[in-house]
């Protein structure tokens, strides 16, 4: 038998859900009351928060289990109780959220450079790739960069 673009049936298990009315929610499953007989469980101990979490608060209290993330330090820390202040549903929560990782890379770098370790940007921040496949991005990049940091100069030198 030749193998066609649309037959797929040399894949083991392909079309085992092909038919719709084995799929258990197909079209929309009525719930009864047995449903969640068996799903009634205790709630597992909580773990112990060692650092500062930071968590919605839409919730009431930390989940049961959580990851161990770094506690929120320095600027971007600050940053991070700011936007966790905030609903989820509002860009008050997310925007400060964004600008608190981009600080804290920066932050990152200056941690390397006072450990005495010297990171590799090029290759951290993707330079030689954007160079071979974006290379007229990558200049709009380096103007925009320039232009911003000659603003600086310029700003600081009029204040003085």
């Amino acid at each position: 038998m030749k193998k066609t673009q649309s037959d797929f049936s040399h894949i083991k298990g392909w079309g085992v859900d092909a038919d719709p009315l084995d799929v258990p929610a197909y079209p929309m499953k009525k719930r009864t009351e047995n449903d969640n007989k068996g799903m009634i469980w205790e709630r597992p101990p909580q773990q112990p928060a060692l650092t500062e979490i930071l968590h919605s608060n839409e919730r009431p209290s930390l989940p049961a289990v959580f990851g161990t993330p770094n506690p929120p330090t320095g600027l971007s820390g600050k940053i991070r109780r700011f936007a966790f202040k905030y609903s989820e549903s509002s860009f008050a929560h997310w925007l400060p959220l964004l600008l608190a990782d981009r600080i804290n890379m920066f932050e990152g770098i200056a941690e390397d450079f006072q450990k005495g370790h010297v990171p590799d940007l090029v290759s951290e921040f993707g330079i030689k790739s954007e160079l071979k496949y974006n290379p007229q991005g990558f200049a709009r990049k380096v103007v925009t960069c320039l232009a911003i940091g000659a603003l600086f100069v310029l700003l600081a030198k009029r204040k003085k």
